[in-house]
């Protein structure tokens, strides 16, 4: 003889597979899921190269301000600078393109 289930048994089965698949589901992709969390790395690595990138930039800017400020002039910088500006070559110069 088989035996069958009482209808709150089916129901209460029925709904605890419900549940197990959308935890499932939210586990995957909700928001605090594997692939919001893959992503919110990936996000991290590509901004952190930008802040790397942006960080050499500004040590660069700060070398060379330094190096035509009051206290230290690079005079080599200040005349490719000025020549780069005003575009000035002296009579016994020649330029190669």
């Amino acid at each position: 003889m088989s035996q069958r289930l009482s209808l709150s048994a089916t129901i209460l089965l029925a709904l605890a597979v419900a549940l197990g698949v959308y935890f499932a589901f939210a586990a995957v992709q909700g928001p605090s899921g594997i692939l919001r969390r893959i992503q919110i790395e990936a996000e991290t690595a590509e901004l952190t190269l930008q802040r790397d990138t942006l960080k050499a930039e500004v040590q660069q800017m700060q070398n060379l301000t330094r190096r035509m400020s009051d206290e230290y002039l690079d005079l080599d910088l200040l005349d490719e600078q000025a020549r780069q500006v005003l575009g000035v070559l002296r009579a016994d110069e020649v330029i190669l393109r």
